[in-house]
């Protein structure tokens, strides 16, 4: 229908806009970009771990733990149930609390993975994504900077949301990952992209690529369990590619990696700093 076709123009509109330069490129006075495994955490008695992390991660946001709500960009949101729910409740119809369910792993020791529904991540409310980087395609377009990763053998470039400094956030770890010399050349060519308001296959779910916060790197370095005709549920292993440096910048400045879920997407990486600093607290990290 008519929608769709915008929808459609607009994400051709981005992709040419992205290609000639025309998206501005990410501005460093706008945000100091943050190492969320050195930023000292709070000393906060009696707050939860979730609490911590939600509220460290994005500016502006509060929660109230006696209310359950989160408050961001002047919306209120249920932080969701606090019974138990199944894993595939969790991932169909999430709540911002069914976000933090599974602790995302901060090693990179893939064999956690490979337990059945370990998708630390993959669970999104979409609500909330919406209430931080815009409601509507137009929206999130209308936020949307360049970063770029400068190689030996070229730029790429990738066109990310200016809210919350995701943007900036890539930029940092485009330059460490960069600065690691032209090895890691080849995982930033044949890029998947960056912003795509689009429904992750086989669901009726947005993917985080549609709120301006996730990129693809090499598809045909990173493995994608759809592309691998895996069962859902039980994937089992996949031959990663993707390098732990690599993977260890991205994840410092706030992205998590597709590779360490059991349903792989090891091209993918997703701004989700509350994840990382959750992960911390959980594992009882008071420090860099």
């Amino acid at each position: 229908g008519c929608g769709k076709g915008k929808r459609m123009l607009i994400s051709k509109l981005v992709a040419l806009s992205l290609s000639l330069g025309l998206i501005p490129s990410a501005s460093s006075a706008a945000c100091k970009p943050r190492d969320f495994m050195a930023l000292p955490m709070p000393d906060s008695p009696g707050r939860s771990p979730m609490s911590e992390a939600l509220e460290l991660a994005y500016d502006g946001l509060t929660v109230n733990e006696a209310d359950q709500t989160v408050t961001i960009n002047g919306q209120t949101l249920a932080l969701g149930p606090s019974e138990p729910r199944s894993v595939r409740q969790r991932l169909g119809d999430s709540s911002i609390a069914d976000q933090f369910a599974q602790v995302y792993p901060l090693d990179f020791d893939l064999t956690r993975r490979l337990e059945p529904w370990f998708d630390p991540g993959r669970a999104r409310n979409d609500v909330f994504f919406r209430s931080v980087y815009g409601n509507t395609e137009a929206q999130v377009a209308g936020t949307l900077q360049r970063a770029a990763y400068k190689g030996q053998n070229g730029t790429v470039r990738f066109a990310m949301s200016a809210r919350q400094c995701v943007v900036g956030q890539l930029q940092a770890a485009l330059d460490a990952i960069a600065a690691e010399g032209p090895d890691m050349d080849r995982f930033l060519e044949n890029p998947g992209g960056s912003f795509n308001w689009r429904k992750i296959a086989g669901t009726q779910r947005l993917s985080a690529h549609s709120y301006g916060i996730a990129v693809d790197f090499n598809t045909k370095l990173g493995g994608y369990w759809r592309w691998d005709s895996a069962s859902e549920g039980a994937v089992g292993d996949y031959n990663n590619a993707y390098p732990e440096q690599l993977v260890r910048h991205m994840e410092r400045f706030g992205f998590i990696w597709g590779g360490k879920w059991h349903h792989y997407d090891g091209m993918h990486f997703e701004y989700r700093p509350e994840l990382i600093l959750h992960a911390r607290r959980m594992a009882g990290l008071t420090d860099g």
